[in-house]
């Protein structure tokens, strides 16, 4: 009957009891609200921080594996990968990798970096308390215009000009915003020259890492061993010169694009809820966050695309380097349609990478275009009402004019707020695109020390699995400084892999000039380029001088960009030439010695400069190298065919001169005209096998000579076998 007589309240009874427990819990609330309040933020405070914990917690297997990989010694084969492409996150990695480069681009703090990093945040700051008072100053504006005040009207708007002046500075400090709808592209490439600060920001950052990458890249043979020993960095100039530029540009962009938002939001939000109460900013805070969660997980790894799409420029280019590098050769050979074809396929698969990051640019931008600017604007515009259409507590009752300021101001400062957490939202992307140039220059770095501490990884022969020689491959051998050049139980190997030689030992003593002698590919090259420590030496001992004592001359040798008298000295400067006590004259000496003196005057002098590839023939070009040889006296000369182009004449002062400068030559030539200037031999047959003994010149021009003959009378016995078969057939017919 209780239950019946309830349900049969009057309906006027129920709406009383009903707005009597509302007000009830109304007044509790604001009687407990600050308490209430500070529970609820500290609530979410502390689930922020278990949700960061958690993201890192995540991604420490991760981690490990990657610190495992980065142990990983030695060279790896065909089928253990050198380096699989990165996925490009979020994750631990980044962040790591992205101190790691922030150390390099901002040393200390005394850097001129921090402290145009301290003045840019200045002004970002500046400029956030400009754009709140311009807020409050357009909602006076308006509500002396709805008062009809002409004297409040015309007193603001000469405020408003006053503080033009520090907020187009400001600006011009640190640049507007960034463009989020299209139209504003034209407009926003306008204001961004005006940003003085990230200009000079992204310029330092480029500097003080292009300095720490290049200090690296050109020391203790990086250059070539990323080129040659390595298969990871497959265009390092793309690297250094682009990909380092975009890093330090996303860099100080992102700083700006991401410090200033946050800032804006905690000062704004600060400011609204004076003025509506953090109810409603915590209500929708919730609701943005729930918006900005869906965006987050229909984005796309914009990170991976910028990534990929700096690799496939890389490629694009470096196909146009190798058909400059190769021209005449592809000529020669008509392969420009073959080339053509190579190149087409380059840039149509970057355009096809292109076109489908675009696509998906404009799907990803329409939905945060729709949800960023009227969806989250809506919900400003309905939280801007509140304090209008509904009685706050906590708020004193307004006039027209009141209510009219308070909403133009709170409309433009959500407005404010709203486009920066729309920035926020945008920078996710830069965040991304930032991501995946840490990651490619961060390789970049990693894979630097990986070649100077002797760890290589590229693509190796089929034989190069077999265990015997994977074993080789894994071990290294001991360089030892020493007078003479001695080579004990070495193993001569290729890039690839192939052992050429199972174990190489020979002595050259100075003065004792040594001719290495075989086929193509036996090792004659390898040998050298391990004992100028280009290659790795991966067991036995190496005994040879330093660096500085042994110098190689190629059958094409390299000039320089510079003037004739670099051509000469290099690596050597003009200062360095003096510090020797070398002059212009003794130049000319070495130069009259293997008769190209006139080469000067031709030229115009030692100052001229040219592209002397083009301007020198071959065969000068090899005299110009035994010049350098001649200018550095070396006490050992590793000679590489370098007189195939010159006369026996020519040929024979460059070798009498060497030999009385005390230069011990090592000499690879099949030219029979220079065994006479050699004691030793050194003989690979191509099949991992050698001799290594005295040459005795004379004996050995007899001994090709018979070989020679008899080889001839070989050819010819078929023929006169032929021949007798026919004489036989004839004298059977009569």
């Amino acid at each position: 009957m209780a239950v019946q007589s309830k349900l049969s309240l009057p309906k006027s009874v129920s709406d009383k009891s009903i707005k009597q427990l509302v007000s009830s819990l109304t007044d509790l609330y604001l009687k407990h609200r600050t308490g209430i309040s500070r529970t609820v933020y500290l609530t979410l405070f502390i689930a922020l921080i278990n949700r960061i914990r958690n993201a890192i917690s995540e991604q420490k297997a991760a981690s490990i594996h990657q610190a495992q990989l980065r142990q990983r010694q030695g060279t790896t084969s065909e089928e253990d990968e050198a380096v699989s492409r990165k996925r490009i996150e979020l994750n631990r990695d980044f962040f790591k990798n992205l101190l790691r480069l922030l150390k390099i681009v901002i040393p200390g703090w005394k850097s001129k970096e921090l402290r145009l990093l301290i003045s840019h945040s200045i002004f970002l700051t500046l400029r956030t308390l400009i754009s709140l008072y311009v807020a409050a100053l357009d909602g006076k504006l308006v509500s002396s215009l709805v008062r009809g005040k002409p004297r409040d009207f015309f007193l603001g708007l000469v405020w408003w000009m006053v503080v033009a002046v520090p907020a187009t500075f400001t600006n011009s400090m640190v640049g507007r915003r960034p463009p989020i709808l299209a139209s504003e592209v034209k407009m926003a490439n306008k204001f961004a020259k005006l940003s003085y600060h990230q200009t000079k920001l992204a310029l330092q950052y480029r500097t003080r890492l292009t300095k720490h990458v290049t200090e690296k890249y050109l020391s203790n043979m990086t250059f070539y061993a990323l080129s040659s020993l390595d298969d990871r960095i497959k265009n390092a100039d793309q690297l250094i010169v682009v990909d380092i530029q975009r890093f330090s540009n996303s860099l100080a962009e992102l700083y700006s694009n991401l410090a200033k938002p946050i800032l804006d939001i905690i000062v704004y939000y600060w400011s609204l809820s004076r003025s509506i109460g953090g109810e409603g900013l915590l209500l929708m805070s919730l609701l943005v966050q729930l918006s900005a969660n869906v965006m987050r997980t229909l984005t796309p790894p914009f990170g991976k695309y910028v990534a990929e799409e700096a690799r496939l420029e890389g490629e694009f280019r470096f196909q146009h380097s190798r058909l400059i590098d190769f021209s005449e050769e592809i000529a020669l050979y008509h392969g420009h349609e073959a080339e053509k074809d190579d190149v087409d396929r380059g840039y149509f698969t970057l355009i096809k990478h292109v076109n489908r990051v675009l696509r998906r640019r404009f799907y990803h931008a329409f939905m945060e275009d729709f949800v960023i600017k009227y969806f989250w604007g809506a919900l400003g515009l309905v939280l801007c009402s509140v304090p209008v259409f509904f009685k706050v507590p906590w708020q004193t009752p307004q006039s027209i004019g009141g209510r009219t300021e308070s909403f133009v101001t709170n409309r433009r400062i959500l407005l404010s707020s709203s486009d920066a957490v729309g920035r926020v939202m945008f920078s996710y992307k830069e965040v991304m695109e930032l991501a995946g140039f840490t990651s490619r220059v961060s390789t970049l770095l990693d894979v630097m020390d990986d070649v100077k501490a002797g760890r290589y990884e590229r693509k190796l022969a089929s034989t190069a699995t077999i265990e015997e020689n994977a074993a080789v491959l894994k071990g290294r051998g001991e360089t030892i400084e020493s007078e003479d050049i001695e080579f004990t139980d070495v193993p001569v190997i290729s890039p690839n892999g192939d052992i050429l030689i199972p174990k190489l030992s020979f002595t050259v003593k100075q003065g004792q000039h040594l001719l290495i002698v075989g086929p193509n590919g036996s090792g004659k090259s390898s040998l050298f380029r391990i004992l100028g420590g280009l290659w790795p030496t991966y067991g036995g001992v190496v005994r040879k001088p330093p660096f500085t004592d042994i110098f190689y001359i190629p059958q094409k040798p390299y000039l320089s960009s510079g003037s004739l008298r670099q051509q000469i000295i290099y690596p050597d400067s003009h200062y360095e030439m003096r510090g020797k006590g070398i002059t212009d004259d003794d130049l000319l000496d070495m130069l009259k010695i293997i008769a190209i003196e006139h080469i000067v005057d031709r030229v115009g002098g030692w100052d001229a400069e040219e592209e002397w590839r083009d301007v020198l023939s071959g065969g000068l070009q090899q005299r110009v190298a035994m010049a350098r040889l001649f200018y550095h006296a070396p006490k050992y000369a590793i000679l590489d065919e370098c007189t195939s182009n010159v006369t026996l004449e020519i040929e024979k002062a460059m070798y009498d001169q060497a030999k009385a400068l005390g230069i011990t030559l090592m000499t690879v030539s099949h030219r029979r005209s220079l065994w006479k200037y050699h004691e030793n031999i050194l003989q690979f047959d191509g099949q991992g096998n050698y001799v290594f003994a005295k040459l005795d010149a004379e004996r050995r021009m007899q001994l090709e000579d018979e070989k020679e003959e008899l080889d001839r009378l070989l050819r010819g016995v078929p023929d006169m076998e032929a021949r007798i078969k026919e004489l036989e057939e004839l004298m059977g017919n009569t």
